[in-house]
């Protein structure tokens, strides 16, 4: 072979070993990611996620692709977001954050598989029709957190004995959660002895003018409600309560994680996890009308020792032999 014919064939090799890169990549399964939240509120569960993926044989960057979809707390990004995923053809989107994203999801496409997370019932909301035989292109994960106010209510007067009046802050921008929660927490209450004196948070600064209502009021504790929203602000919320020195119970563990005191609650971090099984089951071929929709099965009592002592609140022994985590 010539010199100069054995040059334009490694030449011709070499310019075809980039396009055929790029036919493997754009051969990749690309699983569209969309929230209602930021990625810094969601680092924690996004790691479950991709653990869920791996458990099932899918490793991001190496044989799937994802693309994420943040809406940073404005619900009106929603049905654009998704529009956008349809658009982009992937081949499931997962939804997180709240109903709204799931309904989003829904409105956008027929189609596309979609795995849902949803603190609330499904088939209430519409969502699917039914847990066991979900139908259409929707099935996920229903971790019940709305659910469980009553008892999360219990554990609080029962870890701040004599508690005559508790602030409950919710966020009106989740008013499904919001219904939910106050309709629960008014009958556990009025079980209980309890007066409830009901907050509103919808942007951070809102949150900043509740803490001042309770730095002036002095409720005996305050019980947070779960929204994606108020997840998102953990940290504003755990370092308020800490500033005006007030007992408070959430409903993840991500908060007493990070100093907050007690949470009661579904395993969050397991239900993404699982998400991660179900996306991967679907891109290996099964049908989100063949998954029934997976319920939480595990609900844990975390309570910060340290922060109770902080507080001069002493631990009830009952609470900490049923705790499933004491942060010392």
């Amino acid at each position: 072979m010539r010199r100069r014919d054995l040059i334009t064939l490694l030449g011709g090799a070499a310019a075809a070993w980039p396009l055929a890169a790029r036919a493997q990549q754009s051969a990749m399964p690309v699983i569209g990611f969309i929230d209602s939240r930021s990625p810094e509120a969601l680092a924690d569960r996004l790691r479950k996620f991709r653990q869920g993926l791996k458990d099932i044989g899918y490793s991001e960057g190496e044989n799937i692709a994802i693309e994420y979809r943040w809406a940073d707390n404005q619900p009106d990004q929603l049905p654009a977001l998704a529009a956008d995923l349809v658009r982009r053809r992937v081949a499931v989107i997962v939804s997180s954050g709240g109903y709204a994203v799931s309904l989003a999801a829904k409105s956008a496409t027929s189609q596309i598989p979609i795995v849902f997370l949803s603190a609330e019932d499904p088939v209430r909301l519409g969502i699917v029709k039914s847990l066991a035989r979900p139908a259409g292109n929707l099935t996920g994960v229903n971790f019940f957190t709305d659910e469980l106010v009553a008892k999360q209510l219990e554990l609080l007067r029962e870890m701040v004995p004599g508690a005559a009046r508790i602030a409950v802050l919710v966020n009106p921008g989740a008013p499904t959660n919001t219904e939910t929660t106050l309709r629960d927490v008014a009958a556990a209450a009025g079980i209980l002895g309890v007066q409830i004196q009901v907050l509103n948070a919808d942007i951070s600064g809102e949150i900043d003018t509740a803490f001042d209502t309770i730095a002036s009021d002095r409720p005996a504790a305050i019980f947070v409600g779960q929204s994606p929203f108020l997840n998102s602000r953990r940290v504003q919320l755990v370092q308020l309560a800490a500033r005006h020195a007030i007992p408070a119970t959430y409903a993840s563990r991500e908060f007493p994680e990070i100093g907050g005191l007690m949470s009661y609650g579904s395993d969050i971090s397991d239900a993404y996890r699982q998400a991660g099984v179900y996306t991967g089951r679907i891109l290996k071929g099964a049908k989100p009308a063949d998954l029934p929709v997976v319920q939480a099965s595990k609900f844990e009592l975390v309570i910060n020792h340290q922060t109770a002592r902080m507080l001069r609140l002493a631990v009830p022994p009952t609470l900490l032999a049923i705790a499933d985590e004491v942060i010392e």
